[in-house]
């Protein structure tokens, strides 16, 4: 199986920055995409962006322009850069790779937007 471990949440002021990291590891070959959803108490999961094994990322309208999703296929580590934060964007962020059959998700570390 694949293990997911994130970093980078934490509390940050609106308009602020934060970069969130999930490294995978264990069965990471032939890993397809990879992306980050998040969830707040009360709602579904949300697709925040994911990005294709060739680097091709696709984003949620309401990030857009805002968070950056890259990948580093060497490192198996996906990174989301999330600019202009606001505080809707408060949630459980969890990191997230397919493969073969399969989906795996990380943890979810906590990301707080608030003054």
């Amino acid at each position: 199986q694949v293990q997911l471990v994130e970093s980078g949440g934490g509390l940050v002021q609106p308009g602020g920055s934060l970069r969130l990291s999930c490294a995978a590891s264990g069965s990471i070959f032939s890993i397809d995409d990879m992306g980050w959803y998040r969830q707040v108490p009360g709602k579904q999961r949300e697709l925040v962006a994911v990005i294709s094994t060739g680097g091709s990322p696709i984003s949620a309208a309401s990030v857009k322009g805002r968070f950056t999703i890259s990948r580093d296929n060497a490192k198996n580590t996906v990174y989301l850069q999330m600019k202009s934060l606001k505080p809707e964007d408060t949630a459980v962020y969890y990191c997230t790779a397919q493969r073969a059959l399969a989906n795996y998700w990380g943890p979810g570390p906590q990301v707080t937007v608030s003054s």
